[in-house]
């Protein structure tokens, strides 16, 4: 052989280990004949054609198909999928159930195969557990976060769940929980139906779950059994008015594949609210629906193409794009044995047939890394392996077919829009953003129904009732002859409810002491009692372990403590003011007939005379106007506006001291001095409670009170026993109690009295057991009763009964004192200060003018000597000259200095006269 010939041979045999192979096996696993087999074979048959034929995908190589048969069996089903795995696969498409797809989850994670399941929506299937295991289709967990999102857009609060009770049931439901649970909603029951059951069977299951209170049902089961539950749910009127079905995809498949179905399973269906997994409209989607349903009508398929076989079609073509990326970088495909599985002991399985794909994690990278558009929208999977941007249609079922109220998806939650615009646009999840159509219910109604009734079960509503000494106006009786306050407006309100409740009253306390509230409650949050009905107030600590009704009465907490009438003395006229207060008063009285006197003095005639006269004047003038009764006139502007202001000063004396003289003439004194909590709380006095209820919690939480002040009592007679007997005499300061009670209690006492405000608000409301929907449908009949004044009217005709007199005077009225006077003291006095200032200013002015004219009047000899003038010093003037000058009258001063001016232009005329004589 020549050396060329060996060049050839040589690079042939290059060739040769270099190039891909001619086919790769890929197996399918899933039931043949099922509602999901039917349309999956098909649209996996029809991908695998495609892809053999594209010239860019896998151009050198086949994709050769090795499906498997199920057979709806588990046990079969992983037979089958063992005797697949080993015809030496590199990747593995379904199954279609979630149980075998746990146990060949284990199978190709020991023999690296990637699984990519089409229609096993478990949401425990989960990557952490099953690196091997990819979903191509939308997970349960996202598909019961929309259903979540529908129960909390309609706001129920409990449902009841349908399931088959296997992998895939209970994975699903135990998602919808952790859903509703975020939604402040739960599944209020389950009801599980066994795998392959028979009519009978479901028919129990329905009948229980019927008998419970919520009337949302969560149907979650397989498609080819699931529609036997509508039927027997027909037979047992519960597809009437006042339910909700909510039903998960699987319905959705039926519906689909059902081309031909008739109109009588069509009317057991009426009203359901149905999902379906979302596919957004494109030209390769109806290009593939097209091809399946000629490809379907030339072999005489009857079954419909359903969303999960448009799942199976894009899972072949992710397979057949990953193995392209797989050999496109350099890798082979080859498989080794695994020594753990080696025959032994003469077994017949054949284990050691079972080889490692030693490729397998390279192609599971691959599919991990897939990127492309199929008749589903994008092809993407995210780090737990599943599809991104999961999305859900929402149908109505209504006559022959269904038409569509909305949309959910992972981004947007629940809406109108397609999900593939709103990607387009930020994210908003508000609660304003949900929306959907309107629902046509079972029964034909376009109302929202309740989503729950009082559960039949034959049981009445146990109701606790606290039965004390005392407060027989509220709660009253043994067994069924409850009467009253409380029990008449829980009873109103019960009637109105648009259901029936039967209730059984249980009774607690012996009535001779308080039972624990608190205690009831927790009875209530232990399902020992189904709901408390009395004197409840919602405190913080009841509201944790049960849920409370709208108050039917507001309520806050009081102190009542005893009065006395107290007798007045000869000087009580004198006690509306401390003694700071008259004297300051009396100094004012002095300083402003002084002030208005030195104003009035030069101008008015009734302010002059004898200074004995003057003196009694100012003194008559200033306290006379105590009464407005001063008969001296003010003509001086600066005498009227102080006189003003004074009399307003007065006018507040005067009304203040007439309030305060009444008000100690006529109330009532505290005998201990307690005038409100602070003061209360601030003593060491004993303080007295009611048994049983929070008063005690609060006092030592809140104001940090010693218990050993703390004084428990039962009852309104020990009420009165303990504060007549008082601190001293082993009894109690004062009381400290919700004022309903104490409304009560002093319709019967009339020796004490309410003191201070309330300092706290609350109301009694009557409690339930936790999300209990009686809470809420209760509240609107409490608010019923309310609008029609019918609350006021039961209020009025319990407590309105009252042997004391009303009397509605104040408690421990107080001495006037400075303090509440000295802003207004304080601008008299500077107003007096102003007038004057104002006044010696214009004085010590006018006093200037009437010295410069004095001094103009000398003989005109001293005028005419240059040398005399010069030696006689100005007169400025004595204080003595001064206060005589403020004594005389204004009018006599101005007489004098124009009688002096015109002497002035006389004596300067003569002289002028003068000097012209003897200059001639």
């Amino acid at each position: 052989m020549g050396a060329a010939q060996l060049v050839i041979l040589f690079l042939a045999l290059a060739t040769a280990v270099g190039a891909p192979p001619s086919e790769v096996a890929v197996g399918a696993l899933f039931t043949y004949d099922s509602t999901i087999g039917r349309a999956a074979k098909l649209a996996i048959e029809l991908a695998v054609d495609d892809v053999n034929s594209d010239g860019k995908v896998l151009p050198r190589t086949q994709l050769n198909l090795v499906p498997q048969d199920t057979n709806c069996s588990g046990f079969l089903g992983t037979i089958e999928a063992l005797q697949l795995m080993e015809k030496n696969v590199v990747a593995l498409i379904g199954p279609q159930s979630s149980g075998i797809g746990h146990v060949i989850s284990h199978v190709v994670n020991e023999l690296h195969v990637p699984l990519l399941s089409f229609a096993a929506t478990d949401p425990t299937l989960s990557a952490s557990e099953y690196p091997y295991f990819i979903r191509t289709t939308i997970s349960d967990y996202f598909q019961m976060n929309a259903i979540a999102s529908i129960v909390d857009y309609y706001q129920w609060k409990r449902v009841t769940a349908i399931f088959v009770d296997d992998d895939y049931g209970r994975g699903g439901v135990e998602a919808l929980g952790d859903a509703l649970a975020l939604k402040r909603a739960k599944i209020s029951y389950k009801a599980a139906i066994p795998p392959n059951s028979n009519t009978d069977v479901i028919n129990d299951v329905l009948f229980k779950a019927n008998m419970m209170e919520s009337r949302v049902m969560i149907v979650h089961v397989n498609p080819d059994t699931g529609m036997r539950i509508f039927s027997v749910a027909k037979n047992l009127q519960m597809m009437a008015s006042g339910y909700v079905w909510i039903v998960t995809d699987w319905l959705a498949a039926v519906l689909d594949s059902s081309a031909n179905r008739g109109l009588k399973d069509m009317s057991h269906i009426q009203g359901l609210i149905v999902l379906r997994q979302h596919i957004p409209e494109s030209e390769a989607k109806d290009k593939f629906i097209s091809k399946w349903n000629n490809v379907a009508h030339n072999r005489n398929i009857t079954s419909g193409l359903n969303s999960y076989g448009f799942y199976a079609y894009d899972s072949v073509w992710a397979v057949a794009r990953a193995v392209d990326k797989f050999l496109s970088n350099g890798q082979q495909i080859n498989f080794s044995t695994d020594p753990r599985l080696e025959d032994s002991n003469g077994s017949t399985l054949h284990l050691s047939s079972l080889k490692i794909f030693d490729g397998g994690e390279q192609m599971l990278h691959q599919l991990l890394l897939t990127n492309f558009t199929g008749v589903t929208g994008p092809v993407q999977f995210d780090s737990e392996h599943n599809l991104v941007r999961p999305a859900y249609d929402i149908l109505n079922v209504v006559g022959s077919g269904s038409r569509l109220i909305g949309y959910w998806s992972n981004y947007s939650g629940l809406s109108v829009a397609a999900p593939e615009t709103l990607y387009q646009m930020p994210r908003n999840t508000s609660t304003s953003a949900q929306q959907l159509h309107d629902v046509v219910w079972p029964g034909d109604s376009t109302t929202k129904p309740k989503g729950w009734v009082f559960p039949n079960t034959g049981l009445p509503l146990r109701v606790g009732v606290p039965i004390k000494a005392s407060f027989k106006e509220l709660v009253s009786g043994r067994g069924d002859n409850m009467s009253g306050y409380c029990i008449e407006i829980f009873n109103a309100a019960i009637k109105l409810l648009p259901y029936p409740v039967p209730c059984q009253f249980i009774t607690i306390g012996d009535g001779t002491k308080n039972p624990s509230y608190i205690d009831i409650i927790r009875m209530v949050a232990a399902n020992s009692l189904d709901a408390a009905v009395g004197d409840f107030a919602i405190v913080r600590n009841g509201t944790q372990l049960a849920e409370y009704t709208q108050p039917y009465i507001e309520s806050g907490l009081v102190i009542v403590a005893p009065v006395k009438h107290v007798t007045s003395s000869a000087w009580a006229f004198l006690e509306p003011f401390t003694l700071e207060m008259w004297c300051v008063t009396v100094a004012l009285f002095i300083l402003v007939g002084i002030v208005v006197w030195l104003l009035e003095h030069r101008t008015n005639e009734e302010f002059r005379g004898s200074p004995r006269r003057q003196v009694i004047t100012m003194l008559w003038f200033s306290f006379s106007t105590m009464f407005f009764s001063h008969r001296e006139n003010t003509v001086s502007t600066l005498g009227r506006f102080v006189l003003i202001i004074w009399l307003f000063v007065v006018l507040i004396i005067t009304s203040s001291y007439t309030a305060s003289l009444t008000s100690i003439l006529t109330v009532q004194q505290l005998s201990t001095g307690i005038t409100g909590i602070d003061s209360l709380v601030s003593s060491s006095l004993p303080i007295g409670y009611q048994a049983g209820k929070f008063t005690k919690r609060y006092l030592t939480e809140n104001f940090n009170v010693p218990l050993s002040r703390l004084v428990p009592l039962n009852s309104i007679q020990e009420y009165a026993d303990a504060l007549n007997r008082g601190p001293k005499n082993g009894g109690v300061a004062a009381i400290v109690d919700e004022k309903p009670y104490i409304d009560i209690f002093l319709s019967n006492y009339c020796s004490f009295r309410i003191v201070g405000e309330e300092f706290t608000k609350e109301g009694w409301g009557f409690a339930f057991q936790r999300d209990s929907p009686l809470a809420a449908d209760l509240s609107t009949a409490i608010l019923q009763l309310s609008e029609s004044g019918q609350l006021q009217r039961i209020h009025d005709e319990w407590f309105s009964r009252s042997s004391c007199s009303s009397d509605d005077s104040e408690v421990g009225a107080t001495r006037l004192g400075l303090g509440s006077f000295w802003g207004l003291f304080l601008v008299c006095a500077l107003i007096c200060l102003f007038a004057l200032l104002v006044f010696f200013i214009r004085v010590c002015r006018q006093y200037n003018q009437y010295s410069s004219s004095e001094a103009a009047g000398e003989p005109s000899t001293a005028a005419a000597d240059p040398v005399l003038r010069q030696r006689r010093p100005s007169r400025l003037g004595s204080f003595k000259d001064l206060i005589q000058f403020v004594d005389k009258k204004e009018e006599e001063i101005k007489k004098t200095m124009k009688r002096r001016s015109g002497e002035k232009d006389s004596q300067a005329a003569g002289f002028s006269y003068a000097q012209s004589v003897a200059s001639a």
